[in-house]
């Protein structure tokens, strides 16, 4: 049985774009821009897969019909990485002709490990040709993160910096979190370094203070990076950072296939599910 949207409507903004509009309205607003994601993975058909570039096209216009500030972000195996990988680079670089006819902007999300090469060799790729119009995403958590961060930066790549969602194995990931933190702000430090726009996407305290003080202390201006939250959480505090002269974006996923982002978030991580409730009572 399926469970009921209500138990995602905090993290979810809606079952399809068109439920979403009125709180992305709502975001923008309140100087917040966005990322709209469209929902799901592990696509194991074409059809699937090229509808899935549809929908992807469809949001586009309806980002620019609807004046919204928002990019997107995908997840390559929607767009049939899992059937056949020139298919699925295929796929993204019809959706990144498009993107890029619109001046619009598309984050590959970052999976699960057994996804991060192959999803870095796709990027790489698209950053040739689409340089501007693409970014990916490094999750600190990961011992191969260090050498990556290192790599992609002399590109000059857009990259989101985020702790990692992901139940990773102990021999290719940190398990503590002042490990994770740990790696988090040298991989920080290596990017507002040596790449022109970089992106943070934690809810963390710890390290949202420490951005501000480090960057502070190293005359980076506020205006030179990005602070990034889930939608659901944390919303008062976007909007206090953005008042403060730091640019903000919340990441918004809409779509019926919610359930293994929402159970991700609660789930996959013990620290998450504390993590969560304790937030829920934050501003």
């Amino acid at each position: 049985m399926k469970l009921p949207f209500i138990f995602a409507k905090r993290f979810v903004a809606g079952e399809s774009f068109t439920e979403s509009i009125p709180k992305a309205k709502e975001l923008n607003n309140k100087n917040l821009k966005l990322t709209l994601d469209l929902l799901g993975e592990n696509v194991e058909d074409r059809k699937t897969a090229s509808d899935t570039v549809d929908s992807y096209i469809r949001l586009l216009d309806g980002i620019k019909e609807n004046n919204l500030d928002s990019s997107i972000s995908i997840k390559i195996t929607m767009m049939g990485l899992d059937i056949d990988h020139d298919f699925c680079r295929e796929n993204l670089f019809r959706l990144l002709d498009v993107a890029q006819a619109h001046d619009q902007f598309v984050r590959i999300d970052m999976e699960g490990s057994d996804y991060t090469q192959v999803t870095l060799d796709i990027f790489k790729e698209a950053h040739e040709k689409y340089r501007g119009h693409i970014g990916t995403v490094i999750q600190s958590m990961l011992y191969r993160s260090v050498n990556d961060i290192n790599e992609l930066a002399e590109m000059n790549a857009d990259i989101r910096l985020v702790k990692g969602a992901y139940k990773e194995p102990a021999n290719i990931a940190h398990q503590n979190m002042p490990d994770i933190r740990a790696a988090f702000k040298e991989q920080a430090k290596v990017l507002l370094e040596k790449t022109s726009f970089p992106r943070f996407g934690t809810h963390d305290d710890e390290l949202i203070d420490w951005l501000k003080t480090y960057t502070t202390d190293n005359n980076i201006p506020r205006e030179s990076f990005e602070f990034q939250m889930l939608y659901g959480l944390r919303e008062d505090t976007m909007v206090q950072l953005t008042e403060e002269g730091y640019r903000t974006r919340i990441y918004v996923p809409f779509g019926t296939d919610w359930l293994p982002y929402f159970t991700r978030r609660l789930a996959e991580r013990k620290e998450n599910i504390w993590f969560v409730l304790s937030t829920m009572f934050k501003k």
